[in-house]
């Protein structure tokens, strides 16, 4: 398996995995209805820190990095999109993936990864922890899928090289 950028090619096996992270209902408040184009996806993640995972020619999952906030304040604090294939699930990809971003995103001079993940998402939680990341807290009841409120758990990688 290697770790490429993500790049427009890619883009509908990636569409594809994000899809199939909604039907879990355990990876993201978005609705199939909301999955953007490659324009408009691209333009709301950062150029330096998007990969896919590839193995035997085919995209088994892909990690992206978008920007927590406009203000100026907030240029080095970045959300987490990881995302993985059904049936590459299980594999160490996620953690690949994970480890990419980081190492990606303090190349850039970004100095605090942020994720919002469900209490759930057991395999989540557990890949963001072993690359670094510690739960802040858990934001109660942060929104609705099919009518049922959702805990997320806000977790947080501060950089040891940027920032400090």
């Amino acid at each position: 398996m290697e770790i490429k950028a993500l790049k427009e090619e890619h883009w509908e096996t990636v569409r594809a995995i994000f899809i199939e992270g909604i039907h879990t209902k355990n990876a993201t408040f978005s609705l199939i209805s909301e999955v953007p184009m490659w324009k408009e996806w691209s333009e709301n993640h950062l150029l330096h820190s998007r990969f896919v995972a590839i193995q035997n020619s085919k995209v088994m999952g892909w990690a992206a990095l978008s920007p927590y906030s406009e203000k100026h304040a907030y240029r080095g604090v970045a959300e987490v999109s990881v995302y993985i294939s059904m049936e590459a699930r299980g594999k160490g990809i996620g953690e690949k993936l994970l480890k990419t971003l980081v190492k990606a995103s303090e190349e850039n001079a970004i100095w605090t990864l942020q994720s919002r993940i469900y209490p759930e998402n057991k395999a989540s939680l557990y890949i963001h922890e072993k690359c670094g990341f510690n739960a802040l807290g858990t934001m109660n009841k942060a929104g609705q899928i099919d009518g049922v409120w959702r805990d997320v758990i806000i977790l947080e990688r501060r950089s040891k090289k940027v920032g400090v």
